[in-house]
């Protein structure tokens, strides 16, 4: 695959306009005030979409109506940035719905986790543009004040760093490259379509959540039997939440089944950034040149 050069959305400022749209799990009104008054109390106008309240089954309205308000925040030219209200599942149905044309004319932030990678995987592969692995509406409230201020501080463009005290399996190194990938379980379902991935020459960050220890081995199985990682420059492990365990043991923790895939390459790799399904999710750009400096102390995520 072809490396292209990743455009960076214009960063936002005080009185720009972030819309609000549910892709996938339904929210209600209830959910969304804390995120509205906090983007609010961010000098920056809320636009809702317009079936954001939408429900059908688990979802937030039908394909139809998810697609049609996330279009909408796509083509309009006054939303800078595009944040998601929840996870769960159901991005990946509406995703061959989009048009990304006027998009890459006019590039704005995305912004969400979790399922959301669908969208991120999506942009990167045929956009070329950087997206923001970020907090979702329905987590603000539930987020420690310094995931919140990344969030806030990415979008206006300021600059950042993550950093994370040494962890036992790290591999050491210094590298920088722009940063791929989110959560894993949709990394996985998202290989072989066009909305997988190129990792030659990235860092990749992979998180999860509530998984069984045997699926995290085959998940990571498929990436290696994939090439994800032939190539790749750095490798970043955020949280790997709740995992399960069966009555008979896997024997290895999900941290420890990735550094077992991943020793018999060089790459550095970072246990324990801070990002994913935890309240201190703080935020990523996915398709920015980031240094990731992983030594025996510490290991630093910077943004150039």
């Amino acid at each position: 695959m072809t490396n292209f050069t990743t455009q960076l959305p214009p960063f936002l400022q005080a009185g720009d306009s972030i819309g609000i749209v549910a892709p996938a799990r339904k929210v209600s009104e209830e959910e969304m005030e804390p995120a509205i008054k906090f983007l609010e109390n961010a000098q920056l106008k809320v636009s809702l979409g317009n079936h954001l309240f939408a429900a059908e089954n688990q979802f937030g309205g039908s394909d139809k109506e998810r697609a049609k308000d996330f279009q909408a925040m796509l083509d309009n030219p006054e939303i800078k940035a595009i944040l998601c209200a929840r996870g769960g599942y159901g991005s990946v149905r509406i995703i061959d719905k989009l048009d990304f044309s006027t998009f890459m004319q006019q590039p704005k932030w995305v912004c969400g986790f979790s399922d959301i990678t669908v969208f991120h995987s999506h942009i990167h592969s045929h956009c070329h543009t950087a997206t923001l692995h970020s907090t979702l509406a329905f987590n603000i409230p539930k987020n420690t004040s310094t995931a919140n201020s990344t969030f806030l501080d990415a979008l206006f463009g300021k600059k950042f760093t993550h950093a994370c005290p040494s962890h036992p399996l790290n591999r050491t190194g210094k590298v920088t490259g722009e940063i791929v990938g989110g959560n894993l379980s949709m990394l996985y379902s998202l290989l072989g379509s066009p909305s997988d991935i190129n990792t030659d020459g990235k860092i990749l960050f992979i998180e999860d959540l509530d998984e069984y220890l045997y699926h995290i081995d085959r998940m990571i199985m498929n990436l290696k039997r994939n090439g994800k990682f032939d190539h790749l420059a750095g490798l970043i492990v955020g949280a790997m939440s709740d995992m399960h365990d069966n009555t008979i043991p896997f024997g290895r923790s999900a941290e420890e089944i990735i550094a077992e895939h991943c020793s018999e390459y060089d790459f550095p790799i970072c246990f324990g950034i801070p990002a994913g399904h935890i309240s201190d999710n703080r935020a990523i750009i996915l398709g920015q040149a980031m240094t990731l400096d992983v030594n025996d102390a510490s290991s630093l995520l910077s943004n150039l």
